[in-house]
Formats: structure tokens, sequence, C-alpha cells
């Protein structure tokens, strides 16, 4: 399958530490590719770079097949790149429909946006004047998806999404992801905690201070040898 976003040989840096170090990896559309890694690994640096959001010291980023070294964020963005970070991003401070009602400038109506986001998040629609500040947890990461969907992105860059979330939401939460790639939007999801993704995974690589140092489907076997690269994961 032709990668829809694909990093090449990438290196990347935080003035003069080097934190990637010739990053090889790519997602192709309807795939979800797991980076799994300890703390400090880089992960978070390399979703940054896919998403435009911190720049190449060296190598490419492609999208498409294109070239997209050193083009602006929200030039990504328009392209379909869509990044979720660490900590879910939304207005805690507004309502869970004034949250959705921000996506308009996507081009899409707001009856439409809160559509996508009820139908696939049934709990959304019944706390749509909920300030999303008071509600769980789980149910402000589920807005964040929602938020992230209402571009209609063919790239879903995922970090830590389990984050502080029981078990249980994250399984559901990670079915809909399951779901969203196999609608044909390639996905890239950043775990510490392999067992909260690997499921619904078709390829894993594990990142240990900075490279790649195993990737392939998450099998028995690739299981195994994760267990031996790094600590912190039930498995």
């Amino acid at each position: 399958m032709m990668p829809i976003v694909e990093l090449r040989g990438v290196r990347a840096a935080y003035d003069e530490i080097t934190v990637l170090h010739g990053i090889d990896l790519s997602v192709a559309a309807g795939q979800v590719v797991a980076l799994l890694g300890p703390n400090g690994a880089g992960k978070t640096t390399l979703l940054k770079v896919a998403a435009g959001v911190h720049p190449v010291s060296s190598g490419h980023l492609m999208l498409g097949g294109r070239d997209v070294t050193g083009v602006a964020l929200r030039d990504l963005a328009r392209a379909g790149v869509c990044l979720i970070p660490e900590g879910r991003g939304v207005f805690p401070n507004l309502s869970v429909r004034e949250n959705l009602q921000m996506m308009t400038y996507t081009g899409r109506k707001r009856e439409e946006i809160e559509e996508i986001a009820f139908s696939r998040f049934p709990i959304l629609g019944k706390r749509a004047s909920q300030t999303a500040g008071t509600m769980s947890g789980g149910e402000q990461q589920m807005l964040a998806l929602a938020r992230g969907l209402a571009t209609d992105p063919a790239v879903l860059l995922l970090d830590e999404l389990s984050m502080g979330l029981a078990p249980l939401i994250v399984g559901e939460l990670y079915e809909q992801v399951a779901e969203i790639a196999r609608q044909g939007v390639a996905v890239l999801v950043v775990e510490q905690f392999a067992s909260a993704v690997l499921d619904i995974a078709d390829h894993a690589a594990v990142m240990v201070r900075g490279r790649i140092q195993q990737q392939g489907h998450p099998d028995g076997g690739f299981r195994t040898e994760l267990a031996n690269l790094y600590l912190g994961s039930s498995i």
C-alpha cells in the first residue's frame, strides 16, 4: 500500500540536542500504526514533526507521495493532517456544542459537525450544553476526537490517548480509532503502554532513545521482543 504519511531518514533536534536519529516510518490509508516506547524516547517529537509543528533537521516528510518537508503547520492541516495532542486540547470553559462550533472554520456547517460527533459519540449529544471542563476525562477525549474528525482528516496523529483514563474507557476509544481507520484514514498512535493499542494496530514500532529499534506486525513474537526492549508496559 502506498503510504499516506512517511518519514524518511528524519532527524530532529532541540537546539543542539538531537532527539530523532534517522527515523523511517510510514502509515498507509486505513492502517493503524502504534508508536511505542518509554518516556523520553522521542515519540511526541516524531508526531510533532509529522504534523509540521516541529522542524526537520534533515531527512524528508512525505504526504501522499509529495515532499512536504518544511511546509507550514496550517498548510499540512489543510492537506488533511490532524494532530490530537496529549492533554486532549479542548476548550474547558466552553460547552460541548461551542467546542464543536469552533470547527466550522473547516467549511462544514455546525449541524453537520454535530451530526458526525453525536452519532459517533452519543454521550456528547447528551452533554451538548455541558461545560467541557466538567466532563470526565474519557468524555473530553471523545470531544477531542470529534473535533478532529470535523476536519475530515486523511491522517490522524494521536498522542497518549489513554493518558489518565480507565482501561474500559480506553478500550472504547480505541474501538472508535479502529473504525476511523476502516474508513480510510491513516492513523499514527503514540502510546507508552502497549496493551492499550496493540490489539487494534496493524503495525507497531518501538522507539528507544530517538531510534526505531523494532517494528513489524504486533503478533505474539513482536510482543515478546517488545518486552525485552523496554519496561513499564503490560503487554
